[in-house]
């Protein structure tokens, strides 16, 4: 006999499927002058680090943050980006692209719902 359809499980939002899109077009783009020894990729580096953990996090629970993920993201938000961006305005292309998008997947992780 057939299962009913299990209505507890609500289609993924528009946010969630747009923030896995773009992530894994991200995962597949090779990291901007990886090549290229200068510190001021590491402020990239770190932060997509950071940011990565939250993403794979959020895929992974269905499209909801963490509380404490919620709380970092908040925090990051109050201190503001202006290093980061100085960096990639003053390494050019292509890093201000990786890092402008990098912003937008932040921004996308902020409209997710939270866990209680």
């Amino acid at each position: 006999m057939p299962q009913p359809p299990d209505r507890s499980r609500r289609p993924p939002s528009e946010d969630y499927v747009r923030l896995k899109r773009l992530w894994e077009a991200h995962r597949k783009d090779a990291f901007p002058a990886a090549d290229t020894v200068d510190p001021r990729l590491q402020e990239v580096a770190l932060y997509e680090s950071w940011l990565g953990s939250i993403v794979e996090t959020a895929l992974d629970g269905g499209g909801r943050l963490t509380s404490g993920h919620a709380r970092m993201l908040e925090a990051r938000r109050a201190e503001s980006s202006q290093t980061l961006w100085s960096a990639a305005a003053e390494l050019g292309e292509p890093v201000r692209s990786y890092v402008a998008r990098l912003m937008t997947i932040e921004d996308l992780l902020g409209t997710l719902p939270r866990d209680r």
